[in-house]
């Protein structure tokens, strides 16, 4: 008859006060685990959502985002004649933008921030983004100096909310709207006329062409017909594709930077899981001695020092997760390293984090309990009975 489970919580519970830190330094080491997890995908689903599978982004050749890039007027007129174009209920969805950045102060602290504003070709621009929605007042004229701001954007930034007007390009830009994108990209734009901004910007060229697919399936056919035209030096790539690639490697080093934490971390966690776990066996070497003597065979001491060991790790994964789900209610700007843009999100949560920090966290206590449990395994009966 095996060792029963019992026997390993009671003795956690035996002594609190000594688990309880251990747990609690492992809790540490799975939030910064999880934490860092969390942050990673929070910015790849924000910047992913902000792409849809229908659309195509056409970008000169060697171009890795939208401010590298430059498409004149004959190019754009080229791109928005292909027959894989689809009709709205206004025309063909296809839009020349153009990406400006700007400074502007934070209303919390001052300080500056570089700040997106799209021009954008209505009403086109606006049907192949169903995202975006207006949340008040109304959207630009074309042919004027008025923005629409999104929700992150005047909420964070000084001059970009309702009425509010801007000062830039030697012109007076006024906010007439307010748009709410969700969580995505959008949210930290805002949006004007491409015609205006390009004459304020002193501008010929457009920086990329946006254009919905009639078939998405008939995007390879598009992308080799157009990268193959000598008039148009350009890549062809499908919308979620190219904003999934802008997060990679802002995403890439958050990642590191956790996994290097984490490992910091967690090599103090796993000493101190394997202090504990010695502890408990030095305590309790005449318990050892008399379950040996009772034929429980060393496999089974080695599994209940261990499921111990692991009941640790499970309460510090416990302690560690709880408040890192918390993460999902705050919201974080970072600079995005593709447009040099500040770009708002947040934390996510997944099924698959929590199963990874799960992993790590039992993992932790099983690391730290091993030896101190094969110790218990291998100690000789007689030896363990003398100090009973």
């Amino acid at each position: 008859m095996p060792i029963p489970l019992s026997y390993s919580y009671r003795n956690l519970l035996a002594r609190r006060l000594t688990s309880f830190l251990t747990a609690a330094g492992m809790g540490l080491v799975v939030f910064v685990f999880a934490a860092a997890l969390m942050l990673t995908e929070g910015l790849r689903k924000t910047l992913v959502a902000t792409g849809s599978f229908d659309n195509a982004v056409v970008l000169r050749a060697g171009s890795e985002t939208e401010v590298q890039s430059a498409i004149d007027r004959n190019q754009a007129g080229i791109i928005a004649a292909q027959p894989e174009v689809a009709m709205g209920p206004e025309g063909r969805l296809v839009a020349a933008e153009a990406i400006v950045l700007i400074n502007l102060p934070k209303r919390a602290t001052g300080n500056p921030a570089n700040v997106m504003i799209r021009g954008v070709q209505m009403p086109a621009s606006l049907q192949m983004r169903r995202e975006v929605k207006l949340a008040q007042g109304r959207w630009f004229r074309p042919g004027s100096n008025e923005l629409v701001a999104g929700a992150q954007v005047a909420e964070r930034f000084r001059g970009a909310g309702l009425g509010e007007t801007l000062r830039f390009a030697m012109r007076t830009w006024r906010i007439v709207g307010v748009y709410d994108a969700g969580n995505t990209g959008f949210s930290s734009e805002m949006w004007g006329d491409v015609e205006q901004l390009l004459q304020a910007f002193r501008r010929t060229a457009f920086s990329s062409v946006i254009l919905r697919l009639q078939n998405p399936q008939k995007f390879a056919q598009l992308q080799a017909r157009l990268e193959s035209d000598p008039r148009l030096p350009v890549q062809v790539k499908r919308e979620v594709e190219f904003y999934e690639a802008q997060s990679r490697r802002l995403a890439d080093f958050i990642r590191l930077l956790g996994l290097v934490l984490t490992a910091i971390f967690g090599l103090g966690a796993v000493l101190g899981a394997m202090v504990t776990m010695y502890a408990q066996v030095g305590g309790r070497i005449g318990e050892i001695g008399t379950m040996r003597a009772l034929g429980f065979p060393r496999r089974d001491i080695l599994i209940a020092f261990l499921v111990e060991a692991g009941l640790l790790g499970l309460a510090g994964w416990a302690l560690g997760l709880i408040p890192a789900s918390l993460l999902n209610f705050y919201t974080l700007s970072t600079v995005n390293w593709a447009s040099f843009a500040e770009l708002t999100f947040k934390f996510a949560l997944t099924p698959g984090i929590i199963l990874k920090s799960l992993a790590f966290g039992v993992g932790m206590g099983l690391v730290g309990g091993f030896l101190p449990a094969l110790k218990a395994a291998r100690m000789p009966v007689l030896k363990a009975l003398r100090s009973v």
